[in-house]
């Protein structure tokens, strides 16, 4: 770290020396930005949202369960060798994993995409998959807000029922408070990954530094991933100026996985202008420069994760649950009952 660097960041120093040499990738965004993230995106969702996600408590879960990707880190070797590397990915200036697949073109699921690493030398544990975390994550919210939508019919079905029928209500209401639950604690792992996916340096191969590249410009070598990320987002971003930047919900009329990768694209543009600001010294001390790009930055995680959600909200309104699989639009319309398909009829 230069002088430069520990003058702006002094309580850093000495804690940050000894975590980055054990660790290619620093945690991405500090508790203040995850939080920011998470909890904006939440105060910003539409009226077409259930209203239990749309309360300030519900918010502030978020933002809380947002971290919660970071804060499980160091649980054992086996469980962050395999989950570490879903924080970042190492995108080349070429638009490529180390020469192997593109952006562009990922292959649709984290096997192929580990096998098409594999035939060039490397593998998903060095390149990272963030992109598959996010689509990961955002699938299994999709199918959280389908059985939502479900319970929720079955439990405020109005028509007369027998003795059996208000038990099987009974119970759709308590599924109902559990499914909200698993909303919220899923909604913070998808609000983490897409919180990592609008940090340029975890979509780079430049992300702590500009490393062993050609470097025409002379940009830093130095550790300058979480001081950026962690204390200059503490210090001298807040939440009003990252609201301020938010941008209003864009349909890509598109899946998640062509969302995710036009996302990180636009992310790793944002590379270059990174390091030429830190020349300028845009990240010294409270520079306005370096403030705008933090809010920018944080507050386009915020919009993607809004939007996000109400793609998964939208999709689930076509979605199938439970076994023997029932349709949600039919629970809704009243046509299926679903106890056997969510209770279980084995």
């Amino acid at each position: 770290m230069t002088s430069r660097a520990a003058a702006i960041f002094p309580r850093l120093v000495g804690a940050l020396a000894a975590t980055l040499a054990l660790a290619g990738h620093a945690l991405a965004w500090g508790a203040t930005g995850h939080r920011m993230i998470g909890q904006l995106a939440i105060e910003a969702l539409p009226r077409e949202i259930p209203a239990f996600l749309r309360t300030p408590a519900a918010a502030q879960a978020v933002g809380e369960l947002a971290r919660e990707p970071d804060r499980g880190k160091n649980a054992g070797k086996a469980h962050d060798s395999d989950r570490d590397s879903a924080h970042f990915l190492d995108l080349g200036d070429d638009g490529r994993l180390f020469g192997g697949p593109a952006l562009a073109a990922l292959p649709a699921t984290r096997e192929e995409y580990d096998t098409a690493l594999r035939a060039v030398g490397s593998d998903s544990w060095k390149a990272g998959w963030l992109p598959y975390a996010i689509v990961d994550d955002w699938e299994q919210l999709a199918k959280d807000f389908a059985y939502w939508r479900v319970d929720s019919a079955a439990a405020n079905d109005p028509t007369p029922t027998s003795v059996d029928g208000a038990a099987h209500r009974a119970w759709f209401a308590a599924d109902l408070v559990q499914r909200q639950a698993l909303i919220l604690s899923d909604l913070g792992a998808l609000a983490h990954f897409v919180g990592d996916g609008s940090q340029p340096l975890h979509v780079s191969v430049h992300f702590n530094g500009w490393g062993d590249f050609p470097n025409p410009e002379g940009f830093t070598q130095s550790r300058i991933h979480a001081p950026f990320e962690g204390e200059f987002v503490h210090d001298f971003v807040a939440a009003p100026a990252v609201r301020a930047d938010m941008t209003a919900y864009a349909d890509c009329h598109c899946w998640v996985a062509q969302r995710t990768i036009a996302y990180l694209a636009a992310t790793n543009r944002q590379v270059t202008a990174f390091y030429r600001l830190e020349k300028a010294g845009g990240f010294r001390g409270g520079d306005r420069r370096g403030r705008a790009f933090a809010a920018a930055r944080l507050a386009d995680g915020a919009s993607q994760l809004r939007d996000m959600i109400l793609d998964a909200w939208r999709a689930s309104a076509t979605a199938q649950v439970g076994w023997p699989a029932v349709k949600v639009a039919d629970v809704e319309a009243g046509k299926v009952d679903p106890w056997e398909a969510l209770f279980g009829a084995d």
